[in-house]
């Protein structure tokens, strides 16, 4: 058995898991946090952003969850929506500029016009 196969089988396991664990406790945000970034982690964009949806309500301060949910709409090429979702992430806290720069998954909205602008506002310097 060659390992990617091997680690693909062990995160659909993971999948599989936290899918069970969701569907008897739907409110559940640890199972859910770990569901839509194993989803990511697959490929499974659209089920990583309806899971990051749901959590953006469930835990509507927390900036993680905000920061992931543009991560999200990001990977979908949703760059308006991923550029809201960040401003939300920032105005509630995150501030971690460093992975933000760094974070594959948002590549896409680094990429656009709309995040350099908003950049600037952010920047203390002119």
């Amino acid at each position: 058995m060659s390992k990617p196969f091997k680690t693909r089988e062990l995160l659909d396991f993971e999948i599989s898991f936290y899918e069970q664990l969701v569907q008897e406790h739907p409110d559940f945000v640890d199972a859910l946090m770990a569901l839509g970034d194993a989803y990511t982690r697959r490929g499974w964009y659209e089920k990583g952003l309806a899971v990051d949806e749901q959590l953006s309500q469930l835990k509507a301060v927390d900036p993680v969850v905000w920061y992931n949910l543009a991560c999200s709409h990001s990977l979908l090429g949703h760059i308006e929506q991923a550029l809201d979702a960040l401003r939300q992430a920032i105005k509630r806290g995150y501030d971690d500029f460093e992975h933000l720069e760094r974070d594959g998954d948002l590549q896409a909205l680094r990429q656009s016009p709309q995040f350099r602008q908003f950049l600037k506002t952010l920047s203390p310097h002119p």
